[in-house]
């Protein structure tokens, strides 16, 4: 199976900048296409994100934070960061969106940024909660996946002209660049969840970067 491609940075800031001025909800947008990359989150476990995920009852910021187990794709627990300034920047910006357009408030306006703290912490473009669809495999099990998140991300990258660009190839660049940065890939496996060891060194293999874009930071 062919992997995701690996998004480069001019790519997604062009990314950003037509999210910005399209669709139903921009600020949204533009916080969801930074989330995905700035995190490796899986469509289901951004659907499943609270609130209280990212905010502290005083309003601030819970830098270091935790992928649930209870939403992690594999069940198991896994740190979630919010230290990237740009992310969490696009991400306050969405909040006070949503405080303004009523959209999963509170009456204690003193907490949680007048946000309901037991609410989601991204909503669908008319307030509520996106929706997860419930399947059945041939075996019997039951399954529940976010198609609305998952839409949406394929989207941004489509209008942006980003072939084959969606939340795999946004999770496969989080940990690339990772990669890039000279982390180990036991760093790189605690973040994204992965089982293996092995696991991340295919996801990284194969990493299209050039030798010009290599040396051009040097200095």
């Amino acid at each position: 199976m062919a992997k995701p491609p690996v998004i480069e940075s001019h790519q997604l800031r062009h990314a950003l900048k037509v999210a910005a001025v399209t669709g139903q909800n921009p600020v949204r947008d533009v916080a969801l296409l930074l989330l995905f990359y700035g995190t490796g989150l899986m469509p289901n476990e951004v659907g499943k994100l609270l609130l209280t995920d990212y905010l502290s009852a005083n309003g601030t910021v819970r830098v270091d934070s935790v992928v649930r187990a209870e939403i992690s794709f594999n069940g198991k627990a896994r740190p979630l960061v919010w230290s990237n300034a740009k992310l969490r920047r696009v991400i306050d910006d969405y909040l006070a969106y949503r405080l303004a357009a009523r959209h999963g408030v509170t009456t204690t306006p003193a907490a949680y940024r007048g946000l309901d703290q037991h609410g989601p912490l991204f909503r669908a473009a008319d307030g509520e909660p996106f929706t997860f669809t419930r399947r059945v495999t041939g075996s019997g099990a039951i399954s529940y996946s976010c198609e609305t998140l998952t839409e949406i991300v394929r989207r941004l990258h489509q209008q942006a002209g980003i072939e084959g660009g969606n939340a795999s190839a946004a999770r496969r660049t989080f940990a690339v660049n990772l990669h890039r940065q000279g982390r180990s890939l036991k760093f790189i496996q605690q973040l994204i969840g992965v089982s293996s060891l092995s696991a991340v060194k295919t996801m990284v293999e194969g990493d299209p970067v050039t030798l010009a874009s290599i040396v051009s930071g040097v200095i």
